[in-house]
């Protein structure tokens, strides 16, 4: 089976999971990126470990771990895959968080979309954990911001 016959639609064009029981199981590993944007007084908080919530990134690293988990129960059509490792690699600068996750699995379909996950989640654990200090005087997070989710990189090697 090429990548190009894999479908989410039957002929009759509906939403299916993709038949993958003929593919040869690989090592495979995915890596996938993001940013959230804040502002210096939150920054300083998450380094100097003084946000009220707790420690931001402990709690933010478990949230992205439990994402790349539970993927499969929160994207439709997304197989259950066995998860060997997931490594979360937070960078924390002037004005933003950057959170890089790694997933590997061995099995039939690879882990993008599970690394996808652990990013969008660890960035949402991140806000959530500072949006107090985050938030205007209307409510609003005028300086918060998630940007560039994206996947860095997805290897595959056949096993034999």
């Amino acid at each position: 089976m090429s990548d190009d016959e894999l479908t989410h639609t039957d002929d009759a064009g509906d939403v299916q999971m993709v038949n993958v029981g003929e593919k040869p199981d690989s090592s495979r590993r995915a890596v996938a990126r993001g940013t959230i944007h804040l502002t210096e007084s939150t920054i300083e908080a998450v380094r100097d470990d003084e946000v009220q919530k707790g420690d931001v990134l402990a709690t933010a690293r478990i949230g992205a771990v439990q994402a790349v988990k539970h993927t499969w129960e929160t994207i439709p059509m997304c197989h259950q895959i066995p998860i060997t490792n997931v490594d979360t690699d937070f960078a924390v600068r002037d004005d933003r968080i950057d959170l890089e996750v790694a997933v590997e699995t061995t099995g039939k379909t690879g882990c993008e979309m599970e690394a996808l996950e652990g990013v969008t989640t660890g960035l949402n654990t991140v806000w959530d954990m500072v949006k107090a200090a985050e938030k205007d005087a209307t409510g609003g997070y005028p300086d918060t911001r998630i940007t560039d989710v994206e996947v860095v990189t997805k290897e595959k090697t056949v096993l034999e």
